[in-house]
């Protein structure tokens, strides 16, 4: 194991609160305070992993840097696919950041240094649906809705196919809710509250499914987030703070009848974060067969960072005094081997593993085969393919489905029909937006007095943003082509005369003519 913390990964001193790393292991993002806003930086790994690079002034740090927010951004979470970028803040609101096409390196606005951006993301959508500081969000598998919580003890779930659409409002909770965390099946979504509760909402029709209380009648409102989390295997939900014996603990609660009978134990103040490893590992103990299992971390108030796996008794490594203040947030990458975690003493800290320690991760197809073991011959197929499916584990549940349908069904029958004079509407309207294909033609003419024309061709704007980011390289082209390049534009010269003011009979095409005192 390796730890690292860079120094130059920081919010000018100032306080850190969430961290996430990409999708394609290549970037990660801090959201956390600036000066007098909330700040969003976007940083390169590679610097991160490679001493050699960390020093070498042509490896950018910085990619990009966001000061939008009105207020302290309390989380950050990239999208499963790694399309958008999420944001919550003391603004009460929620940003779904993306990247801009054809954007270059640019210095940043307002920076007093040079920081210089070599990836451009804005904001395509700004979600309002809080009334209160926004303390935590996640993404639900295959990205089909967004989950936020809230001051104002409220949940909303958001349609991340149709932003800024809401698809629920959960209330129920009494306290701030300062955690949520989604079923990797799709079936669940919890959330953790300074009420001393746990609650367990259906997807199906949004409602309360389980509300745990006994592991934290003895806790107090002490952390500034309960980031609960819940097992690859979706097996079991690990909460945050919770008290066994007046010591805190992670309460361990059973995917089956939500029972709370195991924890984790040892940290000697409040459990503010846990962060489950995205992959399953399996791995051969001394005088033992192997073992297939789970691998989480766990930060606290005490500053320290423990790290377990789900087939011992005991933590894997735990690290103590890793910071000056309490940890609040943890994230693993894709690969499972690298763990980054963020404290609020504006500092972060990096670990990398190897699989002699942490394990083997099972590949895809194997934990599509766990999968259908848990849930059924088919589930794993149905939740790859399937975007918001749902896994029915009980004829209760196949009672409640086959309502909503009927509902849904019946409703649709009561409800006229548009969809042909709206399909009909689309096809018309998309028909004048069919955009131009760029040629590689310029047609040339002179007009009477011998000036040289050439005829102005409509190019259609290119689409502002683009598709999920390609992993950072320093040798990848960003931005614009080199003004040096030669011109491959085959110049048409026509020897017909074309009068001022007169239009040139090409085809499609409109060219305009200019005073003497402009040409």
């Amino acid at each position: 194991m390796r730890v690292v913390k860079p120094g130059w990964i920081t919010h000018d001193g100032k306080p850190i609160f969430s961290i996430d790393i990409h999708p394609d292991g290549s970037r990660c993002a801090t959201g956390g305070q600036g000066d007098d806003y909330g700040k969003i930086v976007i940083w390169n790994m590679a610097p991160v992993r490679e001493a050699l690079l960390e020093v070498d002034e042509n490896v950018p740090k910085i990619l990009c840097q966001m000061d939008h927010h009105y207020a302290c951004v309390n989380c950050v979470r990239w999208s499963r696919g790694g399309k958008f970028l999420a944001s919550g803040g003391d603004d009460k609101l929620v940003m779904i950041w993306q990247t801009s096409r054809g954007a270059g390196p640019s210095k940043a606005f307002g920076s007093t240094g040079n920081v210089v951006l070599h990836e451009q993301w804005r904001p395509v959508f700004t979600l309002r649906g809080h009334s209160g500081d926004v303390l935590d969000l996640a993404w639900s598998p295959q990205d089909v809705w967004l989950a936020t919580c809230s001051v104002d003890n409220t949940i909303v779930i958001w349609n991340a196919l149709k932003f800024p659409e809401q698809v629920a409002t959960l209330k129920g909770h009494t306290g701030l809710v300062k955690g949520v965390t989604w079923d990797p099946v799709g079936k669940y979504v919890a959330t953790q509250s300074d009420d001393r509760s746990l609650r367990v909402w259906r997807t199906m029709d949004w409602q309360s499914e389980a509300v745990i209380v006994e592991p934290f009648k003895e806790c107090g409102g002490t952390t500034h987030c309960l980031r609960l989390n819940w097992s690859p295997d979706g097996h079991h939900i690990v909460s945050a703070h919770a008290m066994n014996n007046k010591g805190p603990t992670a309460q361990i609660i059973e995917r089956q009848g939500f029972k709370a009978s195991l924890d984790f134990v040892g940290h000697r103040k409040a459990i503010t974060v846990v962060r489950f490893n995205p992959n399953i590992f399996k791995k051969k103990f001394k005088g033992e067969k192997v073992h297939q299992y789970s691998c989480c971390a766990i930060g606290s108030k005490d500053r320290s960072l423990s790290i377990w796996l789900t087939a011992l008794k005991r933590p894997l490594v735990v690290m103590h005094d890793l910071f000056e203040n309490s940890i609040l947030d943890l994230s693993w990458s894709p690969n499972g081997m690298e763990l980054m975690s963020c404290s609020i003493d504006g500092t972060v800290a990096y670990m990398d593993f190897s699989t002699e320690e942490i394990g083997y991760p099972l590949s895809k197809d194997d934990v599509l085969t766990l999968l259908e073991t848990i849930y059924g011959k088919g589930a794993s197929v149905q939740l790859a393919a399937t975007k918001g499916s749902q896994i029915i584990e009980s004829t209760a549940m196949l009672n409640l489905q086959q309502q909503q349908k009927t509902k849904i069904n019946e409703s649709v029958m009561l409800t006229p029909s548009k969809t042909n004079s709206n399909m009909s509407s689309k096809m018309s309207a998309s028909g004048d937006n069919v955009p131009f294909k760029p040629t590689d033609k310029q047609i040339e003419t002179r007009t009477a007095d011998g000036r040289r024309r050439i005829t102005p061709i409509f190019l259609a704007p290119q689409p502002e943003f683009g598709e999920v980011p390609v992993p950072f390289s320093v040798n990848s082209n960003i931005g614009f082509h080199s003004s040096s390049e030669k011109s491959k534009i085959v110049v048409e010269k026509q020897n017909r005369v074309t009068a001022p003011g007169m239009l040139s009979p090409t085809s499609g095409s409109i060219s305009m003519s200019f005073p003497p005192h402009i040409a």
